[in-house]
């Protein structure tokens, strides 16, 4: 009789370590590379654009890293500025789309005593704080036009003013910016200068989303699952295939952001040592909640619904829905009744599930996602 292909991972919790090679998976190599930086996947579309990052790193060429929201910008560009030679000096970040264009003016280029209206001492800008090293400018689409002239002399001359300063600071900075925009729509638009545009745009590198690259899905799970149970201190000694089928099949409009923020939150449910995908939504508004314009007795209906489904339909007991609302079961029998939520019939548990049989023509990266994470595994 066969039974599930479990994979056994080594599972001492050594902070930033890398992810353990899986034993006894013939279909599983290493999650990373030796050199990704924290950089979790080996997909073809992945390793493409690391290989693109390998190349220009030890350049001073301009970098534009585009992509979606969560798809790891900022650790793409921390890698270039590992690899190059100027990883002695500061890698300085600045998220341009988080201030407004006065604030942005002063965090970028720093200003005197008395430059303007509370500014009660000297500041020096994110630019020379990155002298001799990197500076990352994130959102860079969303620059004001105003300011874009300036930022662009700052590129071009690589010199810049204080406000409310006459002297010249030279400097010696690469940057690298990142988008989620097309900044070519922005051109044709005129919201951005195509000069600057031109200045940035010398070495592009698009990263994929995380639908691109389902393969990769399985490890970022095992990475993400040790990193938040080492940091919770909830062991968790099984990842069962169904859930990582399911998390193989979500869309993932927020990428690997969002795919941590689920794993965290699954983690912190998980109780019995077995993780607990909570439910997800198909096709999420990743601009806003999907809780977002209900009332407070739709959000509560909603969230015991969710509740229910991750325990199965189990009120009662320690792993029970009344447990994990910090509830009295009859309580919580009461507020179903209330909302007008049937009470179901408990399904199997994840731990016989995770013991049932495979067919014959299971798919092979649904056999090689079954890890148990117990401590000496063989």
């Amino acid at each position: 009789m066969s039974t599930a292909h479990v994979v056994h991972i080594n599972s001492e919790l050594v902070p930033n370590q890398r992810l353990s090679i899986l034993k006894g998976a013939a279909h599983d190599p290493a999650d990373r590379s030796d050199d990704g930086n924290g950089i979790v996947g080996t997909s073809e579309v992945l390793q493409d654009a690391l290989r693109q990052a390998r190349i220009v790193a030890p350049t001073d060429s301009t970098v534009v890293i585009q992509g979606e929201t969560g798809t790891g910008k900022e650790l793409f560009a921390g890698l270039i500025h590992e690899l190059s030679r100027r990883r002695e000096g500061p890698f300085i970040c600045l998220n341009c789309a988080a201030l407004p264009e006065g604030l942005l003016e002063s965090e970028l280029f720093g200003h005197e005593k008395g430059a303007f209206t509370n500014a009660i001492a000297q500041r020096v800008g994110r630019f020379e704080a990155a002298n001799h090293g990197t500076l990352f400018l994130d959102e860079i689409g969303d620059v004001p036009p105003g300011l874009q002239p300036k930022l662009l002399r700052v590129l071009q001359e690589r010199e810049l003013e204080r406000l409310g300063s006459g002297r010249t600071v030279r400097l010696d900075v690469r940057v690298i910016a990142a988008t989620n925009k097309n900044l070519s729509a922005l051109v044709a638009e005129q919201t951005f200068r195509d000069d600057l545009f031109y200045r940035l745009n010398v070495f592009p590198i698009t990263l994929p989303p995380l639908r691109d690259r389902r393969e990769d899905i399985p490890g970022l799970v095992r990475h993400f699952v040790r990193n938040a149970a080492a940091s919770m201190q909830r062991p968790i000694q099984i990842i069962p295939c169904e859930a990582i089928q399911t998390l193989m099949d979500h869309d993932w409009p927020g990428n690997v952001r969002e795919l941590q923020n689920v794993i965290e939150r699954a983690v912190i449910l998980s109780e019995d040592g077995i993780l607990r995908v909570p439910r997800l939504e198909p096709r999420r508004d990743i601009e806003r909640s999907h809780f977002a314009g209900n009332t407070l007795k739709e959000m509560e209906r909603d969230y015991i619904l969710e509740v229910l489904d991750e325990t199965e339909g189990i009120i009662g007991g320690p792993s029970g829905a009344a447990r994990r609302l910090g509830l009295p079961r009859t309580t919580l029998i009461s507020k179903m009744k209330k909302l007008g939520i049937p009470p179901r019939r408990p399904a199997a548990s994840g731990a016989d599930r995770a013991s049932a049989p495979f067919s014959q023509g299971q798919p092979e990266i649904q056999r090689a996602s079954c890890a148990s994470l117990a401590p000496g595994a063989a």
